[in-house]
């Protein structure tokens, strides 16, 4: 769509009701991503945010993984409110983005700069969540509609096992996406003179 990066910003909303098509190819996609982890800036240079796309039955196959680690803890009455949320706001979507942070590279940080070495898992989240702003906005600026969800710690074990992935990798969110199905409601903006302060 071309907008600005202000354009793009402001845009961005969370999409709920979405569906499993695609205004883009798969390479273009694959190229949002690369695009995002390669020049998203990172704590100390550390580039600690690993991801993986998961597009066609893989995509499938993680919601899959939700619902059943749900069934195991949420009450049966409550299932069906639950299964019918992914089914209908996730799953029916086209694909979803993982986004992990590589814990060998925070501890690596930690003994190289023993100064800092409390503030790093904090700046790793802090990097994680620069990527998942970014991915967001380009997603939604090509025409994709997509939410952030947070199943984690709940789905780890399964999720590293079923794409052989390693074990210093720590899942730290998921965003599924697709073609927006329809508009998202309208976003509520706190007064600006309660959150920024500025002074001359």
């Amino acid at each position: 769509m071309e907008r600005s990066f202000s354009e793009a910003l402001k845009h961005r909303r969370t999409y709920y009701s979405i569906t499993n098509q695609s205004p883009i190819s798969d390479q273009e996609i694959e190229c949002i991503v690369s695009t995002v982890v390669r020049h998203v800036p990172s704590a100390f240079n550390s580039q600690s945010t690993r991801v993986v796309l998961l597009l066609g039955e893989s995509h499938k196959k993680l919601w899959k993984i939700v619902k059943d680690a749900l069934k195991k803890i949420v009450p049966a009455d409550a299932f069906v409110k639950t299964e019918e949320k992914i089914d209908h706001s996730f799953a029916c979507g086209y694909g979803t983005v993982l986004f992990f942070e590589d814990q060998k590279v925070v501890k690596g940080l930690q003994e190289a700069f023993p100064s800092y070495q409390e503030n790093f898992p904090g700046w790793s989240l802090q990097t994680s969540a620069m990527h998942q702003l970014a991915m967001w906005t380009m997603l939604e600026d090509v025409g994709f509609g997509a939410s952030l969800q947070h199943y984690n710690p709940l789905i780890d074990e399964e999720v590293r096992r079923t794409w052989n992935l390693p074990e210093h990798w720590h899942l730290i969110a998921e965003m599924p996406f697709g073609l927006p199905a329809e508009k998202p409601g309208e976003k509520e903006f706190q007064p600006l003179e309660e959150r920024v302060k500025i002074f001359k």
